[in-house]
């Protein structure tokens, strides 16, 4: 189940990549810089944290350095700690977990969090039982959410969140 997930993401960033504007800008004549990821575990934020408890709702857990629109499902179980990393669109984050909400019920957690954060649609997918959806600010290297959820063995969903902050 977790390559059925895998290659749903590949696909849903693809076609993120196809469905994105920004995509079509030149490429950039210098190599990307290097991008050092560090693990970080899911948690309540610190002071220095982007988004304060209170905005998260009262089940979501926030994750330490992400945007208020990419918290840990309420309930989920993380399958691991979030890999967080800085790049030319501002910080950003993975984390996979896995929960006993329906795929549709995670998307559409989610899509509400990204829209009441600003964000606008710019991919959904449906494939067989799994889903994908992605938002993405208006402006260049603006925040993006992109969520991929799918049934796992046993009647749980799992889960992949990925963000960007944006510069």
């Amino acid at each position: 189940m977790k390559r059925s997930v895998a290659a749903v993401a590949v696909a849903f960033t693809v076609g993120l990549a196809g469905c994105d504007g920004r995509s079509e800008a030149a490429p950039e004549a210098s190599p990307p810089p290097v991008v050092e990821t560090a693990p970080v575990e899911a948690s309540p934020p610190s002071d220095a944290a982007v988004a304060p408890m209170a905005d998260v709702g009262p089940d979501a857990t926030a994750i330490e350095g992400a945007p208020i629109f990419a918290v840990l499902y309420p309930g989920a179980q993380a399958d691991g700690p979030a890999a967080v990393a800085s790049g030319p669109t501002g910080p950003g984050g993975l984390i996979t977990f896995t929960t006993d909400a329906t795929p549709d019920t995670v998307i559409a957690f989610y899509r509400q969090r990204a829209e009441a954060a600003g964000l606008a649609p710019v991919m959904a997918m449906n494939q067989g039982e799994a889903r994908a959806y992605g938002a993405a600010a208006r402006k260049d290297s603006g925040a993006t959410l992109q969520v991929v959820a799918a049934p796992d063995e046993g009647g749980l969903t799992s889960v992949q969140l990925t963000w960007s902050a944006g510069v």
